[in-house]
């Protein structure tokens, strides 16, 4: 198989944008065809929206664009950009003489690093990113939605580690393509699976990462989450294929890739994660079979987070 990531899929462009004054930002992720999509939420504390329109027994039966932000749900207000950007296009959701641009979105909680105090990301900023959206190789790192996420932000985020963006995926020689982009912003620390290693997260005072035993005695005496507002945590994946799937399969795929977050990040899916998951494809490619494309799709989920990782 060869290394891709997702705007090398036929049928998805990708484009970010980022303050780096107020150290923000967002990714767009945009379809040059309608794409089949659904969503899974294992995490207990999503900030979203039009996530009713991805459960496969909703009318529409795919999107138009996906929004990953900072800001928590300010960034939300970055997807209006977007929209507007697909309406200028003419992209959307035909409704008579009108069109509606079908844009999920999701965010993290990137604050502290974040200083814009709600100001950003906002719609200006998600046009921005849709109009950058291409079909150039996603770097990981610093990028778009991942401009200030960081791991291991439990109680006292002085000692959290950088994280970002990662991004990774693998084309067949059947024409089958997967890719996935992930936002790397939980409270548990980052894992390389292959061989359990601790990479990025939690960190004791003198600055080494913290061991399983002592992320979890962290949990354990930190404060109640409700009583420590300036804390956030959320993994945000995005799995992109050009298999023929529809939404009931997309949904399925995501749950399937969901299982990656908990390989690569530990704890995963606490009380004040968000982690969401979402599956679009193109329908550009080969058909496959299901249950391999799910399980291809969490091993990729889990080498996207271990790339978001900087300088790993």
């Amino acid at each position: 198989m060869t290394p891709i990531t997702i705007s090398e899929i036929e049928g998805f462009l990708v484009g970010h944008q980022e303050d780096q004054k107020l150290k923000t930002g967002c990714t767009a992720i945009l379809g040059s065809v309608n794409l089949v999509a659904s969503a899974y939420t294992p995490g207990f504390a999503p900030g979203s929206r039009e996530m009713d329109l991805l459960k496969p027994e909703s009318l529409v039966q795919s999107i138009n664009g996906l929004l990953l932000s900072g800001g928590s749900s300010f960034g939300l207000a970055a997807a209006t950009g977007v929209v507007k950007f697909l309406l200028e296009k003419n992209i959307g959701f035909p409704v008579g003489e009108l069109v509606v641009p079908i844009v999920p979105g999701a965010v993290i909680f990137d604050y502290p690093a974040n200083q814009s105090q709600g100001r950003l990301p906002d719609a200006a900023m998600g046009y921005a990113a849709a109009a950058k959206a291409s079909q150039e190789p996603v770097l990981s790192g610093p990028y778009g939605a991942g401009y200030s996420a960081a791991s291991g932000k439990i109680g006292d985020l002085s000692l959290s580690s950088p994280s970002g963006l990662g991004s990774y995926g693998l084309a067949a020689q059947n024409g089958l393509k997967v890719a996935v982009l992930a936002v790397v912003n939980p409270l548990g620390s980052v894992i390389n699976p292959k061989n359990g290693q601790i990479i990025s997260g939690f960190r004791r005072p003198n600055g080494q990462l913290a061991s399983r035993g002592e992320i979890l005695a962290a949990l354990n005496t930190a404060k109640a989450p409700d009583s420590q507002p300036e804390t956030g945590h959320t993994v945000l994946v995005a799995v992109g294929t050009n298999a023929k799937i529809d939404k009931l399969g997309a949904y399925r795929l995501a749950r399937m890739a969901g299982c990656g977050i908990a390989r690569a990040i530990y704890p995963a899916h606490l009380m004040f994660d968000g982690d969401t998951v979402f599956a679009l494809s193109s329908n550009l490619g080969p058909s496959v079979e299901l249950s391999y494309l799910g399980a291809l799709a969490a091993d990729l989920v889990s080498e996207a987070i271990v790339r978001s990782v900087p300088k790993y």
